[in-house]
């Protein structure tokens, strides 16, 4: 399950320079990366999470979420231990800070040909990289993806956005959507909150979008921390500039990991925000975490008429005329 990493350069005295995620690591022999993950070993860069699974599910597509991606197909969704950030308010922080905090690294060994012969046989139309951060198992996720194409499989990334360009245009003709955590559109919530900053994740969505994949964003609203109405409408505007297409997600909050003293995010909070992108000119905004809420379906951009009603994670109306409104002829944005 070792396996030599991809997108790094050789440095005198046997250090490496990983150019895999904006951190851009320069690790010394013996060392780790700030993934945990990843570690120079006299001077060659390892993965150590390659096909080492930790986590193999079948999920609807809407749990990623993505809404304007194949609704009502499953998707076959896997991880490896290991995260290039550390969110005090991570849902997976069990198998995400693993490698960082206990040193440990797990999972059951898989090849990239039998992910996707799982994946066929579970009947599922994609294969997600999800559940912790897919650019710190990019070999494997890579290896799997292009099989997974060859096999009449989509591929997508859940992701924090954290990656350099180079990955991306390595990745690119295989990868075909994405869905990425847009924490806040402050740099000090970005440096606090998850160890990282927040112009590479904006330099990441800008190049998703110039590459052609498709992208979806989410937010997770969090009381007090990134729910503020210049900061949401600065976020908002931003989304539009990728294009008006864009899906916000936006997501409740509930107390986990290190975050158990602060309140859920009230429902009107969540609604409230949804109109500020609405007001901003974006076509798709999404209530999440909020199952049975009106905003989780998708209506039409031009005539309003319900195309996809959900409750959570369920379809329970799927009204197009192949990827189009049957009222007024309107194509639906998204891979259909």
């Amino acid at each position: 399950m070792v396996h030599e990493a991809l997108l790094y350069e050789k440095e005198a005295e046997n250090r490496v320079r990983c150019g895999l995620c904006a951190h851009r690591c320069r690790i010394d022999p013996g060392e780790r990366g700030v993934c945990g993950v990843r570690e120079n070993r006299e001077g060659t860069l390892l993965s150590l999470v390659y096909g080492a699974i930790v986590a193999e599910n079948v999920d609807p597509i809407e749990k990623k979420p993505l809404f304007h991606l194949l609704p009502g197909s499953r998707s076959f969704s896997i991880a490896t231990a290991g995260c290039n950030f550390r969110c005090s308010f991570c849902q997976n922080h069990e198998i995400s800070q693993m490698p960082r905090k206990k040193g440990q690294i797990v999972g059951r060994e898989r090849t990239p040909a039998e992910v996707v012969e799982q994946a066929l046989r579970s009947g599922s139309r994609s294969i997600a990289y999800t559940y912790t951060e897919p650019t710190v198992y990019f070999e494997f996720a890579f290896d799997t993806a292009e099989i997974a194409r060859e096999k009449g499989l989509k591929n997508v990334f859940v992701t924090n956005g954290y990656m350099t360009p180079g990955m991306l245009e390595l990745i690119a003709p295989s990868l075909d959507a994405a869905n990425v955590d847009l924490k806040a559109f402050r740099d000090d919530f970005y440096k606090k909150q998850c160890g990282a900053r927040l112009q590479p994740v904006l330099d990441s969505l800008r190049k998703m979008k110039e590459l052609g994949i498709w992208v979806e964003v989410t937010t997770l609203l969090i009381p007090g921390l990134n729910d503020g109405g210049e900061e949401l409408r600065e976020l908002a505007a931003f989304i539009v500039s990728l294009g008006a297409e864009t899906p916000w997600h936006i997501s409740r909050f509930h107390p986990q990991y290190r975050m158990t003293e602060t309140p859920p995010t009230p429902d009107e909070s969540i609604h409230w925000a949804a109109e500020i992108g609405r007001s901003a000119g974006l076509k798709y905004v999404y209530s999440g975490n909020l199952p049975g809420d009106p905003g989780e379906n998708t209506n039409c951009a031009r005539c309003g008429r319900l195309l996809i009603g959900r409750c959570g994670f369920s379809i329970e109306r799927l009204d197009l005329k192949g990827s189009a409104c049957p009222n007024c002829g309107t194509p639906l944005d998204g891979i259909f």
